[in-house]
């Protein structure tokens, strides 16, 4: 009798476990690139299916899904797919700005599961190596004798990452970002163009595109708006941050999945990729990939994108950009 009760609780607990296991499984792993083959969403989808290679009992597969640069993804992620525990959707910075100004309709930061990173940029705030700005403290002097009186440029309209920037360095100070005197440029190469010849005094930009440019005796990084200083070439490049001024601006890149996703699926998928940020191979196609690490996964990511978004509305309200 007690060796069947013992049969009993062992088969019990054998079918316990091996029903977690069964419900925390990742069958037919999918990357959804909300855009047509060879973009930033592409290149995400890429990280996560090379990177998790080793995680994964099979290799991922990336599938497109264009339209409204994220909107028809989010659409059916909250509609038929809502949740599928196999697949993950790449977004960026720029979907998180989306979210923030409406451009996604009904869908909201809460809509979705935010799921994990798949590395990240940082924001730069950079003048010619022969400006009169020797320093950060010198640019915001001269933003608090007037909005105006400097003459700022990035790769994207009003409303755009770039000038989101620039609207939040001169926010830090309770400055007006709508009073900017900006130029808008078609892309980075414009804008550095510009910033070259003297049409604009001020370039934000990005940590990632300023490597080729260091140590050529062209421009000079005042700042990165990273929350903590960045590894070589930039570890001495001071941060916002620790100068003083509330103005972080990371471009993210990552993945989300459904909102009805199950939380065994979640974890699950946290898990692996908490896993592959522990290894060396992860590190090293986020460099091959022009992304320096931003590691977060699971509730500390969710989180912390909403608080990201929540951000960014309240700048969009200030600029007049939403309602």
């Amino acid at each position: 009798m007690k060796l069947n009760r013992f049969a009993a609780t062992a088969l019990l607990c054998t079918s316990l476990i091996a029903g977690s296991a069964f419900a925390a499984t990742i069958d037919k792993p999918e990357c959804v690139a909300p855009a047509k083959p060879g973009g930033g969403f592409d290149l995400t989808c890429r990280i996560a299916q090379t990177g998790l290679k080793d995680q994964l009992q099979e290799l991922m597969q990336v599938t497109f899904m264009p339209g409204g640069i994220g909107a028809v993804a989010i659409n059916m992620f909250n509609t038929t797919r809502t949740d599928d525990p196999n697949a993950i959707v790449a977004f960026s910075s720029g979907s998180l700005l989306n979210i923030a100004t409406g451009k996604y309709g009904e869908w909201t930061e809460n809509d979705v599961r935010w799921l994990a990173t798949a590395g990240a940029d940082f924001g730069a705030v950079v003048v010619r190596n022969d400006s009169k700005f020797k320093t950060l403290a010198e640019l915001m002097d001269a933003f608090k004798q007037g909005e105006s009186t400097v003459v700022v440029g990035a790769g994207g309209s009003v409303g755009s990452q770039d000038w989101m920037k620039a609207a939040l360095l001169i926010k830090s100070i309770e400055k007006d970002p709508k009073k900017m005197r900006y130029v808008a440029y078609d892309g980075g190469g414009d804008a550095i163009t510009g910033l070259l010849g003297g049409s604009i005094e001020v370039y934000f930009g990005d940590v990632g595109e300023m490597v080729s440019h260091l140590g050529t005796g062209t421009m000079r990084v005042l700042a990165v708006m990273s929350p903590d200083r960045l590894p070589a070439p930039f570890a001495e490049i001071p941060t916002t941050k620790e100068l003083g001024y509330d103005a972080e601006w990371t471009i993210m890149r990552g993945y989300y999945m459904g909102k009805n996703v199950s939380d065994d699926a979640y974890n699950a998928w946290v898990e692996k990729f908490k896993a592959a940020y522990a290894t060396e191979e992860f590190a090293k196609i986020q460099k091959e990939k022009g992304l320096l690490p931003l590691n977060m996964a699971g509730k500390e990511f969710d989180d912390d994108v909403k608080k990201r978004v929540d951000r960014m509305r309240g700048i969009a309200k200030e600029a007049g950009l939403i309602q």
